[in-house]
C-alpha cells in the first residue's frame, strides 16, 4: 500500500513538472492547444516528435531546470523552424539524420535572447553531455565522433563555450574535425538566421560526418551503422515509436489498432443483444443498500470535510452571472428617469442612479462516469465517499449532478462471446462481451434521496471488465439531453479499457484507440467538456485534460482540490 501510494504521489509530482512546463512552452509559442500528455508534447490531440536526443527527459529523475531546459527547446523548434521546409531536407540514412537535427535544433536554440532561456538551454545541454559521457559512450570511437560534433555544432552555433568537464577527452578530435568541417561550420554560424539558406550547409555537413562515422564503425570492429542505435534509452539516436512509454506505469499506454485502422476506424459490435442500462436500486436489495450506506457515512464523518467551502468553491467555478434586475437609488450607475425629479425638488440628491444586480447562476451539469472494472474494487469505498461529497456540494451551489459507471455483465466476454463461437467465430468481430451502464443517481434525483443507491458503489460484484469508449459516448449523450448551457463529464479510471474476449478476438489496442477516437470526436464537437481523473495513473494520453489523484488509505482534502484544479482548466 506505501508503494502504491509513493507512486501516485511521484506521478501527480511529475505530472506538476509537466503542467509547469507546458505553461512555459504555451507562452514563448503563443499556442494554448500545446500541453503534455503522457510525457509527450501534443498541439491538441495530434502528438510532436522530439528532434535531438537532449530534448528527451525523464520526469522521474532529471531536476526542474533541466525539464524547462528541454521544454524552451521545444517552443524555440516550434517557433523559430519551419517543418515543412526541414522535413522536405530531411536524410532518411540515420547518421546524417542525427547530425542534421542536431543542427538545426541548436540553430533555434542560438536564436534565444531571454538570459534566463538561454541559462535553461545551456543546463539541458551540458546535463545530457555528462550523463552521455558517464553512460561510457564516449568510449567508442563512433561515439566520440558524435559526441564531438554536437559539442562544436553548439558551441559554433551559440558563441558558447564546449562543456568543460569532456573538453580534454575530446581536444584532438575537435580539432581535427574543425580542420575538416570548418568551411560547412563557418556557413551555418553565418546563416542561422535564415532556415533556407542554413540547410544545404547543415546537409554538407552532415554528409561528411556520415562518412567519418563509417570509418569509426570499421575501426571499432563493428562495421554496421546500425550498431549506433545500440545506446541505451536515454541516448538513444531515435525515439520511442508512437503509443510506447518512456517510464513503465507512469502512463496509461496506447497504440494503434491495425483491425480499427484496417476498417477505416469503423468500431464494430458484435451483438447488443446482452447490453443494459440498469439503475443500481434493480441490482441490489434495499437492506443491502442501507449496510452499505451506514459504512460510506461513517467514512465521511471520520473525513471532516468541508462542506459548505467546497460547495461555495464549486459554485465560484462553474456559475456565470445573471441579470436578477435592478438595485435602485444608487449614487452612481445609469440615470433613473423616475427619479429625475428629485433633482429638480432637492438639487443636492445623488441617488438618482440605477445599477443591474447581477447573481451568480450554475446552469451547468455535471457527470461523474465511474470504471467499474476489476482493479478498481479497492478503491470502492474511498470513492463512495468522494462521490457523496461532491454530490452534495455540487447540488448546493446549484448544479446538477449524475453518477454514472460502467462495467460488463460477465466475464470473458460473457454471452456474447459464446454467441460468437458458435457462430464459428468469425475474424475481428469488434466488441464481444456485454456492455453494462450503471445509473447510480441521475440528474434530476435530489441528493438525499440517491443516498442509497450512491453506496451502491460498494456492492463488489459489480466490478467486472471496462469497454471506456462507449462508455464516454453514453454519458455524453446523457448529458446533451440536459437542458444547461454548460456540460462536463469527468471520468474516473485507474487503468486502460479493458476486456479480454475483445482484445483476443481483434487486438491488443482495438479498445485503447476507440477511447482516444471517442474522446477526440466529442471535444471536438464542443457540447460536452470531458475530464479525466487516473486513480494513481496519468489518463493523459487518452484525455486532453487529467489530473491523478490518490484513493489509498485516508482521502484528504487533496483530492478536492485536485478535482477543482480539474474543473477549473478552460
Amino acid at each position: 500500500m506505501d508503494a502504491a501510494v509513493g507512486t501516485a504521489a511521484e506521478t501527480r509530482r511529475q505530472q506538476r513538472l509537466e503542467e509547469l512546463c507546458a505553461a512555459a512552452i504555451r507562452a514563448q509559442v503563443g499556442d494554448a492547444e500545446l500541453r503534455f500528455r503522457g510525457h509527450h508534447l501534443y498541439r491538441g490531440a495530434q502528438r510532436l516528435a522530439l528532434h535531438a536526443p537532449h530534448l528527451r527527459t525523464d520526469p522521474a529523475a532529471d531536476d526542474f531546470g533541466t525539464l524547462r531546459g528541454a521544454a524552451d527547446g521545444m517552443a524555440a523548434r516550434l517557433r523559430d523552424s519551419d517543418p515543412v521546409l526541414h522535413a522536405q531536407a530531411l536524410p532518411t540514412e540515420p547518421v546524417p539524420r542525427l547530425v542534421f537535427e542536431w543542427a538545426e535544433q541548436f540553430r533555434v536554440e542560438s536564436l534565444a535572447t531571454l538570459p534566463g532561456v538561454r541559462a535553461n538551454l545551456r543546463h539541458r545541454h551540458e546535463t545530457w553531455s555528462l550523463a552521455y559521457h558517464r553512460a561510457r559512450l564516449t568510449e567508442s570511437n563512433t561515439g566520440l565522433l558524435l559526441y564531438t560534433v554536437a559539442q562544436i555544432l553548439r558551441a559554433r552555433l551559440t558563441g558558447e563555450p564546449v562543456v568543460e568537464a569532456t573538453e580534454d577527452l575530446m581536444e584532438a578530435l575537435r580539432a581535427q574535425l574543425v580542420h575538416q568541417l570548418g568551411h560547412e561550420l563557418l556557413a551555418l554560424r553565418r546563416t542561422r538566421h535564415e532556415q533556407a539558406a542554413f540547410v544545404p550547409h547543415a546537409l554538407a555537413l552532415a554528409r561528411q560526418v556520415a562518412e567519418m562515422a563509417d570509418a569509426a564503425d570499421e575501426a571499432d570492429g563493428r562495421g554496421e551503422r546500425e550498431a549506433v542505435d545500440d545506446r541505451p534509452l536515454p541516448f538513444a539516436l531515435w525515439f520511442e515509436p508512437e503509443g510506447t512509454l518512456g517510464e513503465e506505469g507512469a502512463a496509461a499506454a496506447g497504440g494503434r489498432s491495425a483491425v480499427l485502422e484496417a476498417a477505416g476506424g469503423a468500431y464494430r459490435v458484435f451483438t447488443t443483444a446482452y447490453d443494459r442500462e440498469a439503475r443500481i436500486g434493480r441490482l441490489a436489495r434495499a437492506e443491502q443498500l442501507r449496510g452499505y450506506r451506514e459504512q460510506v457515512d461513517a467514512r465521511i464523518a471520520a473525513q471532516g470535510v468541508n462542506l459548505p467551502r467546497l460547495a461555495r468553491e464549486l459554485r465560484a467555478l462553474l456559475a456565470q452571472p445573471v441579470d436578477d434586475g435592478w438595485d435602485q437609488a444608487q449614487e452612481e450607475g445609469r440615470i433613473d428617469g423616475r427619479r429625475l425629479a428629485q433633482l429638480v425638488a432637492s438639487p443636492t440628491e445623488r441617488r438618482l442612479f440605477r445599477r443591474e444586480r447581477l447573481q451568480p447562476q450554475a446552469d451547468c451539469a455535471l457527470a461523474l462516469l465511474l470504471d467499474c472494472s476489476g482493479s478498481m474494487k479497492v478503491h470502492a469505498e474511498s470513492l463512495a465517499m468522494v462521490c457523496d461529497v461532491l454530490l452534495r456540494a455540487l447540488e448546493l451551489a446549484g448544479v446538477d449532478g449524475e453518477l454514472l459507471g460502467f462495467s460488463t455483465g460477465g466475464w470473458n466476454g460473457g454471452r456474447a462471446r459464446r454467441d460468437w463461437q458458435r457462430a464459428g467465430s468469425p475474424p475481428h468481430p469488434g466488441r464481444l462481451n456485454e456492455a453494462l451502464h450503471l445509473v447510480f443517481k441521475d440528474a434530476h434525483t435530489p441528493w438525499r434521496r440517491a443516498r442509497p443507491e450512491i453506496a451502491g458503489l460498494l456492492k463488489a460484484d459489480l466490478f467486472r471488465e471496462g469497454i471506456d469508449g462507449e462508455a464516454v459516448d453514453w454519458a455524453c449523450d446523457r448529458l446533451l439531453a440536459q437542458p444547461a448551457a454548460r456540460r462536463i463529464l469527468v471520468v474516473v479510471s485507474d487503468g486502460c479499457p479493458m476486456d479480454s474476449a475483445t482484445i483476443l478476438a481483434n487486438d491488443a489496442a482495438y479498445l485503447d484507440q476507440h477511447l482516444r477516437d471517442v474522446v477526440a470526436r466529442r471535444e471536438a464537437e464542443g457540447a460536452v467538456e470531458i475530464r479525466a481523473l487516473g486513480v494513481g495513473l496519468d489518463l493523459s494520453p487518452y484525455y486532453r485534460r487529467s489530473r491523478v489523484v490518490e484513493l489509498d488509505g485516508a482521502v484528504r482534502n487533496q483530492v478536492f482540490r485536485d478535482i477543482l484544479a480539474l474543473l477549473a482548466a478552460r
